[in-house]
């Protein structure tokens, strides 16, 4: 078997606070069950909240919108979702996410102002909060906390 048997793209639907507008985004995500529609997120959401990296999901294929569609998380990773937008564009984008790449959070970069970065669940996010509202309050960026794990909101 080739890897596109293992990866399948799933359709999240949501209303986005940040846009103030319906949305979608599409994920890949691995093959846990098939036949229970059970799969496991394998990238960072850019957009869509209360879903993480290694989240199991359940799926389902919907007629209207012809393809696999979230539908619940059934199994929470522990990991965490923050979106970073660049306010000063003036600073590198790469050069933040190298930060916290260096505190041990992978990102993805949407563009040159904007990057959804994972908050891995055995990391503390106590240093990564203290190095995000120090990068906010100095206004180089803004940042949202859509999928925050348990642990990481008890610090």
């Amino acid at each position: 078997m080739n890897m596109k048997d293992y990866n399948v793209k799933i359709l999240f639907q949501f209303h986005s606070d940040i846009f103030d507008e319906e949305m979608v985004e599409t994920l890949w995500a691995t093959i846990v069950d098939k036949s229970k529609g059970l799969y496991k997120l394998d990238n960072i959401p850019f957009y869509a909240p209360l879903v993480a990296s290694d989240d199991v999901v359940f799926a389902e294929f919907d007629q209207q919108q012809q393809m696999l569609t979230y539908r619940k998380t059934v199994e929470f990773s522990g990991n965490s979702t923050i979106q970073v937008v660049l306010m000063d564009k003036s600073t590198d984008i790469n050069s933040i996410r190298n930060k916290f790449e260096d505190l041990g959070c992978v990102s993805e970069k949407v563009n040159d102002g904007y990057f959804s970065m994972e908050i891995p669940a055995l990391i503390d996010y106590k240093l990564i909060k203290q190095n995000l509202d120090e990068l906010e309050q100095n206004e180089i960026i803004g940042y949202a906390e859509p999928c925050l794990a348990d642990q990481h909101r008890t610090i």
